[in-house]
């Protein structure tokens, strides 16, 4: 196997298990070189709680990037999730643009919205400011709340397929064809992620949990992107993601004092055998 290097762009939540805190452990044993660039440190992520403080990273990342470029440092993948605000999108198209290898995959999670809503402090410029990253990606990883708001189509909470495709063919109409959509559920016994790649269609389903913990959409997003290095297929690499989101969800239920996140540290051991089939 090839020791790739990647590097994620999201922010540090010191507690409560997403962002940073959540990508750099699971890349690390996905057997990843993994390079980080935060965009905000938090106190606490914003999920259910309150009076959490808040640090704009921003005027820092243009001068770690030139840094990095004056080192020659560059990567086989970059992988974004949470940014702090429209300046920060700029930046990381530049990043994009100047810290790429030749066969760089950009991978972008355009963590901003769940539920029909967008998250706290972020409106309908940023979402179609991360609408014009997004179509710089090679790869792109939405929920559909998230794809809505990037597309302008209705977001329904009960949906069938016909609508799903509707979904996937406006944000390819929006420069993103090849998505891995996540959260995709027709009943309530089973959800999943449909992988999009050009016109090929692929769903991949699992046991849907009646409750569901904050940070998972991360945990999937850094578990797809380590398994991909790893040279698995966007199928695939999605599979191992979305069984491993569900063992940590898995791991986590019935701890009422754990409901700001989800055990992933449990799970660790089952993604490396996975990841080893």
């Amino acid at each position: 196997m090839d020791y790739k290097r990647i590097l994620t762009i999201q922010d540090i939540s010191c507690f409560g298990q997403c962002s940073l805190t959540v990508a750099l452990p699971i890349l690390s044993a996905c057997g990843v070189e993994t390079v980080i660039l935060p965009s905000a440190v938090l106190s606490t992520h914003t999920g259910g709680f309150t009076g959490f403080t808040f640090r704009d990273l921003s005027d820092d990342i243009p001068k770690i990037a030139a840094h990095w470029k004056s080192e020659g440092i560059d990567f086989d993948a970059i992988y974004t999730g949470y940014l702090g605000s429209i300046k920060q999108i700029d930046m990381v198209t530049d990043i994009f643009n100047t810290l790429s290898r030749p066969d760089c995959i950009k991978i972008v999670d355009p963590a901003m919205a769940d539920n029909g809503k967008l998250y706290y402090g972020f409106d309908q410029a940023y979402a179609d400011a991360m609408t014009r990253l997004c179509r710089e990606a090679d790869l792109v990883l939405p929920n559909i709340t998230e794809a809505c708001f990037m597309t302008g189509v209705e977001y329904k909470e009960s949906y069938d397929e016909s609508y799903v495709k509707e979904v996937l063919s406006a944000l390819e109409d929006a420069g993103m064809p090849n998505v891995v959509l996540t959260g995709v559920s027709y009943n309530d016994e089973t959800t999943g992620v449909i992988v999009k790649k050009g016109d090929r269609l692929d769903y991949y389903t699992h046991r849907k949990m009646p409750i569901g913990s904050h940070g998972t959409g991360d945990i999937f997003a850094s578990a797809f992107s380590g398994a991909l290095l790893r040279g698995n297929s966007e199928l695939d690499a999605a599979r191992i993601a979305a069984n491993y989101t569900l063992r940590c969800i898995e791991n986590s239920q019935g701890d009422e004092s754990h409901r700001y996140g989800a055990k992933f540290e449990t799970a660790i051991p089952y993604l490396i055998e996975e990841l080893n089939k």
